[in-house]
């Protein structure tokens, strides 16, 4: 992790990012695309919301660069690919709790004590 603080255009891209995800619709569509890979049809059955708003929320997470998609055939196969954007989502639904809450953090790990066997 570096300490240097960002330049105005990793503040700019980063604010933008945030702004995507800022809309609950296109945040649940990017946490289906992050466990599963759809077609438009599908993720609209899944978020519980029309192909037309699928489809325009995944037109602006494409251009932002954080879903991508394969064509098979006819359909157009939607996921998120870059790990960063993988981390970010799972991390933040882990720090929020089913009720809404933030949940507790987790509790720190004890290191497992290193056992040396003695040769015979």
């Amino acid at each position: 992790m570096t300490t240097e603080q960002p330049t105005d255009l990793q503040v700019a891209a980063g604010a933008a990012t945030f702004h995507m995800l800022s809309s609950a619709t296109r945040l649940r569509i990017v946490w289906l695309l992050v466990h599963a890979e759809y077609d438009v049809s599908g993720l609209a059955e899944a978020a519980n919301v029309s192909l037309q708003t699928v489809s325009q929320h995944l037109a602006k997470l494409r251009l932002a660069g954080l879903v991508s998609s394969r064509r098979d055939g006819r359909h157009l196969y939607y996921t998120v690919d870059d790990p960063h954007v993988v981390t970010l989502v799972i991390e933040i639904f882990d720090h929020i709790a089913p009720d809404g809450s933030l949940a507790p953090d987790p509790e720190p790990r004890t290191p497992m004590p290193i056992r040396h066997t003695q040769r015979p």
